[in-house]
């Protein structure tokens, strides 16, 4: 495979100080494709999983974007910053804090489930067309409307309660759209303190993993001997949330021709959805594209086509 026919998803492990662009510039310029795009913004004092989409896989960037997301994160327990970690300007400082770790676990509890966050002023949300952290930097505050995210999973790690100002450390599984640092203040207000994040690395991104990435030095070298295409992941692999159906030989050569399938009763779409958008294979089980399902009429309409039509007829 030439470099400008890799094509897949590729996890990178992002390091501190680099924004996301950075990376993907600096991926450009190692594997020699233009056509590369990441899967949601780290801050750059960020680390961790930061999926690659290479090529025609850019076409799912959305769907990988929508994965839940696994963080560990440290809190500092009686400080407060603007930016709501230890990049940003000290506003508060507590000089007592007494707090245990039963508080700790009532506390992260609570946040389980569906909660209300208020984007942080740092942070690229717009509001009148202008970035927060674009109006934060003039030293304006604006409100900000609360959003809701998920908390899927949330797990203790480890505690130094006997510092001046404790810490303690979390694992969290949550929805596109969360941010951590904000969680640390908020959690640090139900333990009636100021707080602020320490540290943050992104563990896993749908089902990639730290084990699964690559440092950007790794990247270059696996560019330059020409064996990267073996670590990237094939875009439908990077989707597996989405479901599966599986297509006669006929109707597959149909649906990569992007025409639309009127289908029967498949025991594959029994939990699928209306208006569901599903993977579509082959029975050899290549890749055809991504089709929404329309129950009413039990239509598969052809939404982003991967597969070449093949040049014999069937």
């Amino acid at each position: 495979m030439t470099k400008q026919q890799l094509e897949g998803v590729l996890a990178v492990m992002k390091p501190a100080g680099w924004t996301s662009h950075d990376v993907v510039a600096k991926v450009r310029r190692l594997v020699g494709v233009r056509r590369i795009g990441h899967t949601g913004t780290l801050d750059p004092q960020v680390t961790g999983v930061l999926p690659l989409c290479i090529g025609r896989a850019t076409r799912m960037v959305e769907y990988i974007q929508e994965l839940p997301k696994q963080y560990e994160a440290t809190v500092v327990i009686g400080l407060a910053t603007d930016t709501e970690d230890l990049s940003g300007t000290v506003l508060e400082r507590v000089n007592e804090v007494t707090i245990s770790e039963a508080d700790i676990r009532s506390a992260i509890s609570s946040f389980l489930g569906e909660i209300e966050q208020v984007p942080p002023m740092y942070s690229a949300v717009k509001v009148d067309g202008k970035r927060l952290y674009e109006l934060a930097r003039k030293g304006e505050q604006v409100e900000r409307k609360a959003r809701k995210v998920t908390i899927h999973e949330f797990e203790l790690l480890d505690m130094r309660l006997d510092e001046s100002l404790p810490e303690f450390s979390f694992r969290v599984t949550c929805s596109k759209g969360t941010y951590i640092r904000t969680l640390c203040v908020d959690i640090g207000r139900k333990l009636g303190f100021p707080a602020a994040m320490k540290e943050l690395i992104r563990t896993r991104t749908g089902n990639l993993s730290l084990d699964d990435c690559l440092t950007l030095e790794q990247i270059a070298e696996l560019s330059a001997n020409g064996t990267l295409a073996e670590r990237l992941i094939p875009a439908d692999q990077a989707i597996g949330h989405l479901p599966i159906l599986h297509l006669s030989e006929k109707q597959a050569v149909q649906a990569a021709q992007g025409q639309r399938i009127r289908l029967q009763a498949e025991a594959e779409l029994n939990e699928v959805a209306d208006q569901a958008i599903v993977r579509v294979y082959d029975r050899q089980e290549n890749f055809v594209g991504l089709f929404q399902w329309n129950e009413g009429n039990r239509i598969l309409a052809p939404h982003k086509i991967f597969s070449e039509p093949p040049t014999s007829s069937v």
